[in-house]
């Protein structure tokens, strides 16, 4: 399930609906949208995108409170065919497994409950998904830290 990252009372709806008042990160629209909005290091971690990592990277300035309050906010671009979807929208996207906070995620769409799909206003069916989740790097700080593998 997902969001347009900016939107704040949609930011607001997928919190109720996950349950959880964590961070969320996004899915970038383009290389370009994460160098003009956050600093990036070394330019070796860009070269990881598109694929399985999220980077954790200090915001320029205020942005995507609603999604990620603080100074930091990660973010993706998956090798994915909704790539193709997200970079003509041109914003960010919050996109997390369509299961409530602790709970066991879906890997395909016949997995996701019915209380659920009531909540959302539309399911896209991206097939069977890879049942690990991306590997974590953060670049806040002197040294890159891996946070999950």
């Amino acid at each position: 399930i997902g969001c347009n990252a900016g939107d704040e009372r949609a930011v607001k709806k997928l919190r109720q609906i996950k349950g959880t008042d964590h961070p969320f990160s996004v899915i970038a629209p383009s290389k370009q949208w994460i160098q003009e909005n956050l600093r990036v290091g070394s330019p070796e971690f860009m070269e990881k995108l598109p694929g399985p990592v999220t980077l954790i990277l200090m915001k320029k300035g205020k942005l995507l409170d609603a999604a990620a309050a603080g100074l930091t906010l990660g973010v993706r671009i998956p090798d994915h065919p909704i790539m193709k979807l997200m970079e003509k929208a041109g914003v960010p996207f919050i996109t997390t497994s369509a299961n409530p906070s602790g709970q066991p995620a879906p890997a395909n769409p016949g997995e996701i409950s019915r209380e659920l799909e009531r909540q959302v206003d539309f399911v896209i069916d991206g097939g069977q998904l890879p049942g690990r989740p991306s590997k974590i790097i953060d670049l806040t700080g002197p040294a890159p830290v891996v946070l999950r593998e």
